[in-house]
């Protein structure tokens, strides 16, 4: 059989003793320090994680941001077009207004002065009937035969409306 000698149970107890020892100077806390390590880099992962989702989150806050700034531009242009096309057609009424008016207030002079051009024609007539009929009579006739002579000549005429320059 086998023979346990001193040397060997001696031998055994010391790598026992030795085994003891390591662990607990060196294997532990070379442990502690691993785990140690890995909680740090699972919470650099962790950390990592999450300032990707604040980039990522923040990123889509300026893209809506950016979109929402590309549609107000687009409506301030809409807005400003609708403003000058307003504008455009209030001065283009505008001006056809006093285009109206400036054409009208010329008819009304147009048709002033030809009223002013026919009574001024109508007196020259009315000068022109009375010398005629006082050359023709072979008197002077005073200005009131002058003019009664003129009404008659009017009326038969169809123009006179019987009171001339009274």
């Amino acid at each position: 059989m086998i023979s346990i000698d001193l040397n060997l149970v001696w031998t055994i107890i010391n790598l026992v003793v030795l085994y003891l020892l390591l662990r607990h100077f060196l294997i532990g806390p070379v442990m502690n320090i691993m785990e140690q390590r890995k909680q740090m880099i699972d919470d650099g992962f962790k950390n990592a994680e999450a300032a990707q989702a604040d980039a990522d989150r923040l990123k889509q806050e300026y893209e809506t941001a950016l979109s929402g700034a590309k549609q107000e531009s687009v409506q301030l242009i809409e807005n400003a077009r609708k403003s000058a096309k307003a504008e455009y057609d209030r001065i283009i009424n505008e001006a056809g207004e006093k285009a109206g008016t400036m054409i009208e207030s010329a008819k009304e002079n147009v048709r002033i002065e030809r009223e002013q051009t026919m009574k001024e024609l109508k007196s020259q007539i009315a000068g022109l009937a009375a010398a005629s009929a006082a050359k023709i009579i072979g008197g002077n006739a005073d200005d009131k035969e002058s003019r009664d002579l003129y009404d008659q000549f009017l009326k038969e005429a169809g123009e006179g409306d019987g009171n001339a320059d009274k």
